[in-house]
């Protein structure tokens, strides 16, 4: 499967007219060699691929890696890269620009001067990311699982949550049950958000008790074997006011108008404008300040981005989120979430949980 990935890599190598190419991102080093490990480098070329690590990992790079030279290293990348990229006679080496900090690339920059080597550092972009948008059946295999493993989390939350629950108890429960089931840790930290706190979309849970009649936001995810889920539900206990059940209301229909028309060879920001439009008409335009979705795999949030401001197309085997949110300040909010895959031109939806915002309190 690796050296497939990389038969993916090589040619754009190429065609950016590099000698090789540094891929130091986590989750694009795991793409491409399997290797799991917190520390590694991969350096490949048309004809060479090597996995760099230090001597905690050398083992663990051998057990998890086929078809990489491995090579056991010492100290910062300056200390080691620049001597490599020249005895292999590399002399444009191309490196990931978003994730290399400046103070690397500096110190590397120096390290190559002082050695007088003809070696230059060129920067790139979703060279890997890209190819890992489109994603293969052993892939979207382990995202289902952990899809599968959080829609379990939901149908417990829902036996779990009652008035005077506080959000960090129902958190802790539903990581805890997460964990307990084979989540390989969490993709993010669990969002429960009730009522003036879920018009944050990005609150964390505090002491505050979940009371009968407010929005209460849940936002959580797992892990399966490196492969993430994402997921949003709004929660009622008992009847809603009017004006929740209005932006509810307004929420759902923008989510699955846009599952509904989404298709395949579509613009992102054509996509975006299906949930968009719907909440704008409505009046909460001003309400929905992020984007429709966004890519999960190795990543919770990768390729492609579903936004106003993305320039990525959309694509057959791309797995992504379809999340719109109304927030309105001081009073509450509502966001609900699925993951999709696109299959013959059109989105499949992943997650099977219900849609209904009231639960008895």
């Amino acid at each position: 499967m690796a050296i497939n990935r990389l038969h993916k890599l090589q040619p754009l190598i190429i065609e950016k007219g590099l000698d090789a190419l540094l891929i130091s991102q986590p989750e694009n080093y795991r793409y491409l060699s399997g290797f799991s490990g917190s520390s590694g480098w991969l350096l490949v070329s048309p004809d060479k691929a090597i996995l760099a690590t230090d001597f905690r990992y050398t083992e663990e790079a051998q057990q998890e890696t086929q078809g990489f030279e491995i090579i056991q290293i010492k100290g910062a990348m300056d200390s080691w890269l620049p001597d490599m990229a020249s005895n292999l006679g590399w002399h444009k080496l191309g490196f990931e620009a978003d994730h290399i900090c400046y103070a690397d690339y500096h110190q590397l920059g120096e390290a190559i001067k002082s050695n007088q080597l003809d070696i230059e550092l060129v920067p790139t972009t979703n060279l890997v990311e890209h190819i890992r948008s489109i994603k293969e059946p052993v892939e979207l295999e382990l995202i289902i699982r952990a899809i599968e493993l959080t829609d379990a989390a939901f149908q417990r939350i829902k036996s779990k949550i009652h008035p005077g629950i506080t959000e960090k108890e129902l958190a802790w429960d539903t990581e805890s049950f997460l964990r307990q089931n084979g989540s390989d840790g969490l993709p993010f930290d669990i969002i429960v958000a009730s009522g003036p706190n879920s018009a944050l979309p990005h609150a964390r849970p505090s002491e505050r008790a979940i009371q009968a009649g407010e929005p209460v936001l849940i936002d959580m995810g797992a892990i399966i074997d490196g492969y993430c889920s994402d997921f949003s539900r709004t929660l009622c206990l008992g009847k809603p006011d009017k004006k929740l059940q209005e932006i509810y209301n307004i929420t759902l229909e923008a989510q699955l108008s846009a599952i509904d028309r989404i298709e395949s060879g579509m613009t992102a920001p054509e996509a975006d404008r299906l949930a968009r439009g719907v909440i704008e008409h409505a009046g909460y335009g001003d309400n929905f300040g992020h984007g429709l979705g966004h890519g999960v795999g190795l990543a919770i949030h990768e390729h492609p981005r579903l936004s106003a401001t993305s320039s990525d197309l959309l694509a057959d085997n791309m797995v992504f989120t379809i999340e719109p949110g109304i927030y309105i300040n001081g009073y509450g909010g509502v966001r609900i979430e699925d993951m999709v895959i696109l299959e013959k031109g059109k989105a499949r939806v992943l997650t099977k949980s219900e849609k209904v915002m009231e639960v008895n309190a």
